[in-house]
């Protein structure tokens, strides 16, 4: 066997670590650090010091304002913002209004809520771009469920909602109370 000196990584590839730059705070060294929120650029003298900025940088956004567009409340042009949650449409006049462009919910058609009898269930997303059904009469009425829900009976146990599943044999009705959660045929 011939002995091969080629070094486990070559010298480029040590010259990376280094190219983050010095710490503004203490002037050590910045290196890139793993967290359980991900990677990041950290000061090599941690814990002394705590200096640390994101790996990318995301791009900063500026509110686009709306062109012919009036605020319902103080009459203030609209504009699209960032915020924790995404993208939405307010106010200009932040501080002082408060208003927010949200999306009218669609009431699905002629699906009363099980629970309260009053509400109708609409779609709605999680924070996370998940859908979930709730009850109109929220917060009074908490009934929730993850499956599109259709009008109809339960055959075994009588319950007023099914809910619509994709399963690997094709869409089946189920029934929406979790005590029973009877298969049936799709009506």
């Amino acid at each position: 066997m011939s002995k091969n000196n080629d070094p486990l990584f070559k010298q480029h590839e040590h010259a990376l670590e280094k190219e983050y730059g010095i710490c503004p705070d203490c002037g050590s060294e910045l290196q890139i650090k793993n967290s359980k929120a991900g990677a990041f650029i950290g000061c090599a003298n941690y814990p002394s010091c705590t200096y640390s900025r994101p790996l990318v940088e995301h791009e900063k956004f500026e509110g686009q304002v709306l062109a012919n567009t009036e605020c319902p409340d103080c009459g203030n042009e609209l504009a699209v913002k960032q915020g924790r949650y995404g993208m939405f449409i307010g106010c200009t006049n932040f501080p002082e209004c408060h208003f927010i462009d949200h999306d009218e919910a669609q009431a699905l058609e002629d699906v009363c809520c099980p629970k309260c009898a009053t509400g109708h269930l609409v779609e709605k997303h999680n924070r996370f771009g998940k859908t979930f059904f709730a009850c109109t009469n929220y917060p009074k009425c908490k009934f929730v469920v993850n499956h599109p829900p259709v009008a109809g009976q339960c055959e075994k146990c009588g319950f007023t909602l099914l809910l619509r599943r994709q399963m690997a044999a094709g869409e089946k009705d189920q029934c929406a109370d979790k005590k029973c959660a009877h298969f049936q045929k799709q009506s």
